[in-house]
């Protein structure tokens, strides 16, 4: 197994860990926590969320250039498993995180909002994106 694919599988399953640390536990875990308030609990998720996101995108270039550094994954499924991964960071970056801060931002003004999908079609993303990650692992590591 090649450095780069020892450094990349491991980037994938810390990115794992990271989602589901966050996306599946923290982000409803605290809003149980006795004696805070709503617009506290969205400041915390709105710079968690913000912090995971950027996170996110430093290891989608770092793995990007290690899949190109692996022999042989530059035309192996991996990439296009990776695609669908760049694909739901971009729509989470430019288009529902900054919705989901700014209804974030409306309620902790003290604003009643209809309910909204945004944080469906968020999870939605973020379950497809563990398991692409997952997939691409474990492809990984077969491969080596």
């Amino acid at each position: 197994m090649s450095t780069a694919a020892s450094i990349a599988i491991a980037l994938i399953f810390t990115w794992c860990g990271f989602i589901c640390a966050i996306s599946f536990m923290e982000s409803w875990l605290k809003f149980r926590t006795p004696g805070l308030t709503r617009p506290v609990g969205l400041g915390i998720g709105k710079l968690i969320f913000s912090a995971l996101n950027k996170i996110e995108r430093i290891l989608t270039l770092i793995l990007m250039f290690l899949l190109f550094l692996i022999p042989g994954s530059i035309y192996s499924a991996i990439n296009g498993l990776f695609l669908l991964v760049i694909f739901i960071i971009l729509i989470q970056t430019f288009l529902l995180l900054p919705a989901l801060n700014k209804r974030a931002e409306k309620i902790m003004e003290g604003q009643t909002l209809p309910p909204s999908k945004l944080h469906y079609w968020y999870i939605g993303g973020e379950f497809v994106k563990l398991t692409t990650l997952i997939f691409s692992g474990i492809s990984l590591l077969n491969q080596s």
